[in-house]
Parts: C-alpha cells; structure tokens; sequence
C-alpha cells in the first residue's frame, strides 16, 4: 500500500505544449518556451520546458525529430545543439481553435 513517489505523469504543461506542438509541428526547446510564454501568457522556466520535452519523450508523447549544429557567434561559444522535437504517437492534442488564432497571430 505503499504510495508512488515522484510527479504525476500528467501535466497542464505538458498537454499546452503538445497543443502547441500540434499547430507548429516541429520546434525546438528555445522555440517552443518563447511560444508558450506568449500564448498562454504565463512565466515558466526553460528548465521546466526541458523537464517536461523529455518526460514527455520517455512517455511517447514527443518525439526527437533530429539534433542540429547550429554555427554561429554565441556569447557562450560557437555554435549550439538544437533538438527538435515533434508529437509522437501517445500525443492528444486537443485542437485549441483559440491557441491556433493567437500562434497565428504571433506570425
């Protein structure tokens, strides 16, 4: 009877980012936090974003799409590993007509 530690594996963020995911298709960490941000008009970390990509990778409802190199003059360096992320099979979107009107007004 012992209770399972740890977070539940559902999440509010985690079901607005696939409604994201959905109308961009595919997208990658940065791109998908400066999106949430102005969607949902609500402040969370780029920390919680990568939690939940990859909570959501292990629990099939992302999937990583591919890894780019991007080159460029960074303040940390050179160049930078982009991992694009796109829905994966366990993935349920909920087809926000009001989430596709504001995405498509950030255009």
């Amino acid at each position: 009877m012992s209770k399972k530690l740890g977070r539940k594996p559902k999440s509010d963020i985690r079901d607005e980012m696939v409604e994201l995911l959905y109308f961009m298709k595919e997208a990658y960490g940065y791109e998908l936090y400066k999106k949430y941000c102005k969607v949902y008009d609500k402040k969370i970390s780029m920390r919680s974003v990568y939690y939940h990509l990859n909570k959501g990778v292990e629990l099939g409802i992302f999937n990583l799409k591919e890894i780019r190199d991007v080159k460029g003059d960074f303040s940390w360096g050179g160049g930078v590993k982009q991992v694009i992320f796109q829905l994966g099979s366990n993935a349920q979107p909920k087809i926000s007509k009001d989430v596709m009107d504001k995405i498509n007004a950030l255009k």
